[in-house]
């Protein structure tokens, strides 16, 4: 632990190096680059790389620009001990407007760490790196061989990575998922959250003989409908209530959403647009039947096309289906460590689910778990997805201690499921 706490600045230029690779999704151009950055950081740490590509057919969206390769990177030690998966996923948001520091250089304001990822989920990198070196100079011996799964387009892919690992049968063990908070709290799942791409095509004609002609279709004008449309529904989808146990200090249940999340179209002043592409992005409850929700919106859009001149097309571009209750025997153990790198006390873990979502549906359904330990760096004040995200050089240090503690053999090791059987 006290190599930990003298290390730490170490974790933070990795940290650096690793903010510095747009690894942004869409569109997901930096996973080889940063698989390379990966394979560099770990090889002093005896690993093992095994890069998996998911194929280009099950995650491409047809008509839609090319992208880089889905590179996953998979780094094992095997010394015959039981395995630990440790999960993260390498992609971020994109850029939101706002910020004023560089969102691809790590900017170190006192114990303030600010760059895109470095809440959600690079920092999780860097402490696991500044854990697995503290282990390594003191001979520390573990209770499992952990894995890294480095994974692609959890930021709303169609195909993330760790599904394809999942169904493959690349996965080993239990698994730790560093895509959660730093909070004490015992994960009851998650919602899921799909992402439809509507596609209005009208007829480009010269702006100044649109209306004379009578040949022009202005698809942009075209799709008001749609837009009210979808802002009429949203309220209605909103006052649905799951049943998934809502956050300590929530002020109601968990509630399903409808956000229209991106619009694109026109080119020019003097041309009638002839498309226009929305993204409706619609979070819903583990009660709620994906195919419904999805019908739900196709019906509201195509009634406010039927008897136009407008052309539609209407594309399922991204999903993450629900997490089920993932507790499990390895669960106590992990709350003890994070009791120790934290400071929680029993009496401070709450179990509770989220209206945000996770790629780890795919893992169960493809049959690992349903156990998936969750941690994390993110708070409430963090700007995860926002102009200055940051984490902090404390919550670093104390996930790190608390990873070296759930992998090291001599941590509560009446508590290892393993050693019970």
């Amino acid at each position: 632990m006290a190599a930990i706490d003298r290390d730490v600045e170490i974790a933070l230029q990795a940290l650096a190096r690793m903010v510095a690779i747009d690894t942004s999704f869409p569109p997901g151009l930096g996973y080889d680059a940063f698989a390379d950055l990966m394979m560099e950081l770990l090889t002093s740490l005896e690993f093992e790389f095994e890069r998996i590509i998911v194929p280009r057919e099950l995650w491409h969206v047809p008509g839609a620009p090319a992208a880089g390769g889905r590179t996953n990177l998979i780094a094992r030690r095997q010394t015959g001990q039981p395995v630990c998966g440790l999960y993260y996923h390498v992609d971020t948001v994109p850029v939101a407007p706002g910020w004023t520091r560089d969102p691809l250089s790590l900017t170190i304001e006192g114990d303030n760490l600010y760059g895109l990822g470095a809440a959600d989920m690079k920092g999780t990198i860097a402490a696991t790196l500044l854990a697995l070196h503290a282990a390594q100079r003191c001979g520390v011996a573990l209770a499992y061989d952990p894995v890294l799964l480095l994974c692609t387009d959890e930021e709303g892919g169609l195909y993330p990575g760790i599904r394809y690992l999942a169904e493959q049968r690349l996965l080993e063990g239990h698994i730790l998922n560093f895509n959660g908070t730093a909070a004490p709290r015992i994960w009851a799942g998650c919602f899921g959250i799909f992402n439809l791409q509507v596609t209005i095509t009208g007829h480009a004609v010269h702006a100044g003989e649109g209306n004379r002609t009578g040949t022009g279709v202005n698809a942009i004008e075209g799709a008001l409908p749609i837009l009210n449309a979808l802002a009429a529904l949203k309220p209605g989808v909103a006052a649905r209530a799951s049943k998934l146990a809502p956050p300590p200090h929530a002020t109601g249940p968990l509630r399903p959403q409808l956000t229209i999340s991106a619009i694109h179209g026109g080119t020019a002043g003097g041309q009638v647009p002839a498309e226009l592409k929305i993204l409706v992005s619609r979070r819903y409850a583990p009660e709620e039947a994906f195919e419904e929700a999805r019908a739900e919106i196709e019906a509201v859009v195509r009634g406010c096309i039927d008897g136009t001149e407008l052309g539609l097309a209407i594309d399922l571009v991204g999903h993450l289906i629900p997490t089920d209750d993932p507790e499990g025997p390895h669960w106590p153990r992990w709350q003890k460590a994070l009791s120790l790198g934290f400071g929680y006390q029993p009496e401070d873990f709450r179990k509770w689910g989220a209206a945000s979502c996770s790629d780890f549906g795919y893992v169960q359904k493809a049959g690992f778990g349903p156990e998936v330990l969750l941690g994390g760096l993110g708070r409430p004040e963090s700007c995860i997805h926002s102009p200055e995200e940051h984490t902090t050089r404390q919550d670093i240090i104390a996930l790190a201690k608390s990873i070296l503690a759930y992998l090291s053999a001599d941590f509560a090791a009446d508590a290892i499921p393993e050693n019970r059987t």
